[in-house]
């Protein structure tokens, strides 16, 4: 199972929002390169990088922070990106610009076509789907608006389209410090289990990892953030317990 530190974006800074809420943010730095540094530092090998301006907006606002990251630190550190990926132009340009796989969420629900498009074009490898859920309902445009989508039957959908890798982030868990969801990471495992599972909300200790990797090969990574900022939990510890 894989760690990925986050670094969340947001007007230049290293930003941690709680429960998605933009009014609940707490600034982490303004050199997102230097953070990236100190990750690789203590052994990581995958970022999971978000722009938040991209996500509210729709369109990519942070890239040349994220270009400059994988400049510093390519090909030793695989980046995925998400935020702002609405259409091919902005992921041929996170792309182009280092990103290793980008992270689509509110255009998969909006459009399965859409998905299929990018998977055949840019390859599945390169393409991720976000499935950013609350009580089970998949939300949009920053986690601003819900959709019409369960996460299992965005799952199932997506995965029609080619689809390889899904990010499940539990709102109501991230940056709380509770624990992952593991019920809803077993539905979705179980729903999809041809395809990898990157868990993300709520870890803050050794022992909320360990409880991921109870779920079965299906759960391959986590995204850890707000816990490694506040000194909850040393990355280097995460990714022994991981290993």
């Amino acid at each position: 199972m894989h760690i990925f530190p986050a670094i969340d974006l947001r007007g230049g800074k290293v930003v941690r929002l709680e429960q998605g809420r933009a009014e609940a943010q707490t600034i982490y730095g303004t050199d997102p390169v230097a953070v990236a540094k100190s990750f690789v530092k203590a052994g990581a090998k995958y970022l999971h990088m978000v722009d938040l301006d991209g996500a509210f907006s729709g369109r990519l606002k942070n890239l040349h922070l994220v270009a400059a990251v994988a400049k510093a630190l390519s090909p030793s550190l695989f980046i995925e990106l998400g935020g702002g990926m609405r259409n091919e132009g902005a992921i041929e340009q996170a792309l182009e610009a280092g990103v290793g796989r980008v992270v689509i969420g509110t255009r998969a629900c909006e459009s399965l076509p859409f998905v299929r498009a990018v998977v055949d074009k840019f390859g599945a490898e390169k393409i991720a789907v976000g499935i950013d859920a609350k009580d089970g309902i998949v939300s949009t445009k920053g986690w601003t608006e819900p959709s019409p989508w369960t996460a299992p039957d965005l799952a199932r959908a997506v995965v029609a389209q080619g689809v390889s890798t899904i990010i499940y982030t539990d709102i109501e868990t991230d940056g709380m410090f509770t624990g992952p969801n593991l019920n809803a990471l077993r539905e979705l495992s179980s729903s999809v289990p041809e395809v990898g599972i990157i868990a993300s909300g709520g870890v803050a200790n050794i022992e909320h990892i360990q409880s991921l990797r109870t779920l079965g090969e299906g759960i391959v990574g986590v995204i850890i953030g707000k816990a490694l900022y506040d000194g909850k939990l040393k990355l280097a510890d995460a990714l022994r317990a991981a290993a």
